[in-house]
């Protein structure tokens, strides 16, 4: 299917430079795209693709033009930029996402209907826009929203609440007794709601299990990674709250709190009864200790460990985490140690 520029321009509210009958079917970097496909531009340092790209609409943040038309150096440029095929927003970035979403929508569009075989519970009411799809499972009690997709493989256990318009992805697990909200989605492998790793050793120091009763609560707008795993609560919740984005391989363990529109990043690791605030980034491979609180709005570089409570917002790197900048310092003055203490011997 065809759009032109003018068709993109007044769906995303922008503004057509250069031919507006252009056509595009098809999305692309702009440093590979080609006549058929948009691409995009929301950071300066891509600007010097203009010169060269074979992109046939490209969606550019204006206020980027406008910065780049005071700089003497692209005169030469000039000429390539007013005679492009451009749509100017105010936020490209923004705008491309809000475009995918429709492409997203178009290519992959809400499925209907139970395929078999499936295994559906009696007195289990499916919604007429819902989807079950082959060799999925759906336990006693569980409660589905309108336009619940849940694709096949998928394993549903009893009592569990799944939320309007939620997407299951293959493969998906819930245990028992757990709730996600709507508009969520979980991709292939996600499991929700396995036992908390609880053991206490017994006097003749045998490991034993602490079972784990409590449950998951997954609240609206959230999105799980593929292979994702969120541990019940031994007593109580595990919970993640609205708006939220956990990336693949992430394991958050028995009764962590995570906050609002919130990042985790992949291979993050929270161990049990954490409680992390609102709108907190943990970049890839951050590791958090268990029974600790981590306020609002900080950030954690890739792979920080986080061995004590956070009570003061802000950028954190290292293992034990710090401060940011000092971080960097230290991490300079840690490459010079091998020469430092050669000097230091050799004068002695």
């Amino acid at each position: 299917m065809e759009f032109s520029a003018t068709q993109i321009a007044l769906l995303l509210g922008g503004k057509v430079l250069g031919d507006g009958n252009r056509k595009v079917s098809d999305v692309a970097p702009i440093e590979t795209a080609q006549t058929h496909q948009l691409s995009f531009v929301t950071d300066a340092q891509y600007l010097p693709y203009l010169d060269k790209t074979n992109a046939g609409v490209v969606m550019i943040t204006a206020s980027l033009l406008e910065v780049e038309s005071q700089k003497s150096k692209v005169e030469s440029r000039k000429s390539k930029v007013e005679s492009a095929t451009l749509i100017l927003v105010d936020n490209a970035r923004s705008a491309m996402g809000h475009l995918l979403q429709l492409v997203a929508k178009a290519m992959n569009p809400a499925r209907q209907g139970v395929e078999q075989p499936s295994f559906i519970s009696e007195g289990v009411s499916v919604p007429d826009d819902a989807y079950i799809g082959a060799f999925a499972y759906i336990g006693k009690n569980v409660r589905l929203g309108k336009g619940v997709q849940i694709y096949p493989h998928c394993y549903i256990g009893d009592n569990v609440q799944i939320g309007d318009y939620t997407v299951l992805y293959a493969g998906v697990k819930v245990y028992y007794n757990c709730q996600i909200g709507q508009d969520c989605i979980l991709h292939a492998g996600v499991v929700i709601g396995a036992d908390g790793f609880g053991f206490e050793p017994d006097a003749q120091g045998v490991n034993q299990k602490i079972p784990q009763i409590g449950n998951v609560i997954i609240e609206d707008d959230v999105e799980i990674g593929a292979n994702t795993t969120i541990d019940r609560a031994m007593m109580g919740s595990t919970r993640v709250k609205r708006n939220t984005k956990i990336d693949n391989l992430v394991q958050v363990g028995h009764n962590v709190q995570i906050g609002q529109s919130d990042f985790l990043c992949a291979q993050v690791g929270i161990a049990g009864s954490t409680t992390i605030g609102d709108h907190c980034i943990l970049a890839g491979q951050v590791g958090v200790a268990g029974h600790i609180e981590i306020t609002d709005n900080c950030v954690f570089g890739a792979q920080s460990g986080v061995a004590s409570s956070v009570r003061k917002q802000g950028t954190y790197q290292g293992s034990p985490s710090f401060d940011a900048l000092q971080w960097r310092k230290a991490s300079v003055v840690f490459k010079q140690l091998p020469e430092m203490w050669k000097q230091l011997n050799t004068k002695n």
